[in-house]
């Protein structure tokens, strides 16, 4: 109701896990080549982990819109509240694998006939398991043993296992040690900085349409993220929620103020994550905006530098 006030043309704080409002930190592209290198060199098995809210499941979908553009066949079991049985009858219809029987030694057959046929014809399958700390240890060592289905030099299934710092207590458990074991790349998100945090806001409302008009006032966004902590998730609640409160108000810049009520609003303002990063109370709102424009500078120098380095000869980098 509010994009066409702020002359938008999607709404750019949604929840949803879209690909294209991936926002590319240093963690974020080192995350992705992790992914994208461990499936492209068969090595088997990789592990993304990260805190709720840091856009795991938002990285997985951009690693599956490569995967198809690619033509490698994918399967995404987002659902990890599943018996083994279950986990093998939905791996294989994602896979469009058809098979008859009911009977597990037939569906593994089936499963690794069609990956050799894969395999012969320089083709890889990647099987993407989300939420995987709520996977059972009968259904953790079901996908260990998937692993087994190999040729003498290489994996025939390469597997991402994507869940919250919870799965990496749970793999430590004794029990899980062979599957621990066979890991062999392991990826991270992160929460953003302030710095991410200005630049993610700026990036999602350019995508949305945004004609460069400043919406969000700097002392606004340092709020955000100090109320969010910066969880991207908890960030686009609040501009959502900044973005429609300043509409009612008919408020062409979203200040200080409008964050603070929208935090009160969801009970963000007694958070003791949000007390301990709260900036010193003798900031004042100049400083504040010194410390963004600031920020913004060193940003705008980092994106130069990059830019510079891939024009450089591969002699000189070296």
């Amino acid at each position: 109701m509010y994009k066409e006030f702020y002359g938008l043309r999607a709404n750019p704080f949604n929840v949803n896990p879209d690909p294209r409002y991936l926002f590319l930190t240093r963690h974020t592209e080192e995350a992705l080549a992790c992914l994208t290198y461990g499936i492209q060199t068969r090595k088997g098995f990789v592990l993304l982990t990260g805190e709720v809210g840091t856009g795991k499941t938002t990285l997985i979908n951009k690693l599956l819109e490569w995967l198809r553009l690619q033509q490698v066949a994918t399967a995404f079991v987002f659902n990890s509240r599943l018996n083994t049985t279950q986990f093998l009858d939905y791996m294989m219809a994602d896979f469009g694998i058809p098979c008859d029987s009911k009977s597990k030694s037939q569906i593994l057959l089936r499963l690794y006939n069609w990956l050799l046929d894969r395999y012969r014809a320089s083709e890889t399958a990647v099987l993407i398991v989300d939420e995987a700390q709520n996977l059972t240890d009968e259904v953790l060592e079901e996908i260990r043993m998937l692993t087994n289905l190999e040729t003498f030099t290489e994996k025939l299934l390469q597997i991402v296992l994507v869940g919250q710092p919870e799965l990496e207590q749970k793999l430590k458990q004794p029990q899980l040690r062979q599957l621990r074991q066979r890991l062999t790349l392991r990826a991270k998100t992160h929460a953003l900085s302030l710095e991410e945090t200005i630049a993610y806001v700026e990036q999602r409302l350019r995508i949305a349409g945004a004609n460069g008009q400043p919406i969000f006032d700097p002392s606004a966004l340092i709020e955000i993220h100090r109320y969010a902590n910066g969880i991207p998730r908890v960030i686009n609640l609040l501009c959502e929620h900044c973005l429609v409160s300043a509409f009612v108000d008919q408020e062409k810049v979203i200040r200080q103020s409008v964050v603070e009520t929208v935090a009160r609003d969801f009970d963000l303002g007694d958070s003791p994550i949000a007390e301990a990063i709260a900036p010193p109370p003798a900031m004042s709102g100049n400083e504040k905006l010194d410390l963004v424009e600031t920020l913004r500078s060193l940003a705008n120098l980092a994106n130069q530098l990059r830019e510079e380095d891939k024009n450089l000869p591969k002699e000189r980098k070296s």
